[in-house]
């Protein structure tokens, strides 16, 4: 499981280190495309392989689907990670996510999410604001 938040460094070659913690549960191999809000989304082949199924199996008949599923599916790069823990990101990836140097690695149970820090930053201000609405909502559905 892939839980926390950790600021790592993209270097010049455009890689960034995975936390050590995540990388055995990562493997050796993973798929990295477009996220939410300029995020970039890392997943282990397994649970890819999964979100892929259920992407393809959507309906295209609905514009806001087939946008969806275009981004995601065609944003998806395959990624080693090299004996340093290392993943290169592409570099329409990068531009998409706006990233520069200073990055944050996200853990989100069977993903990770990486963002340029002060957009992260921004981000987190703002749902910390919200948290208790979004508490209250989920509390109505059973589920916190």
């Amino acid at each position: 499981m892939f839980i926390g938040e950790y600021k790592h460094t993209l270097d010049k070659k455009n890689r960034i280190s995975i936390p050590a913690k995540f990388r055995k549960e990562l493997g050796k191999n993973a798929v990295i495309t477009r996220g939410l809000d300029n995020s970039l989304l890392l997943y282990p082949n397994k649970v890819w392989e999964e979100i892929a199924l259920k992407l393809g199996q959507m309906p295209v008949g609905e514009s806001g689907t087939r946008s969806f599923v275009r981004l995601m599916l065609s944003g998806a790069s395959e990624v080693q990670i090299d004996k340093l823990g290392r993943i290169l990101i592409p570099n329409y990836l990068k531009k998409y996510a706006i990233l520069k140097r200073d990055t944050v690695i996200n853990g989100l149970f069977n993903r990770m999410e990486i963002w340029e820090e002060k957009a992260w930053d921004n981000y987190k201000k703002t749902a910390e604001k919200n948290s208790n609405t979004v508490a209250e909502k989920l509390g109505e559905l059973g589920i916190y």
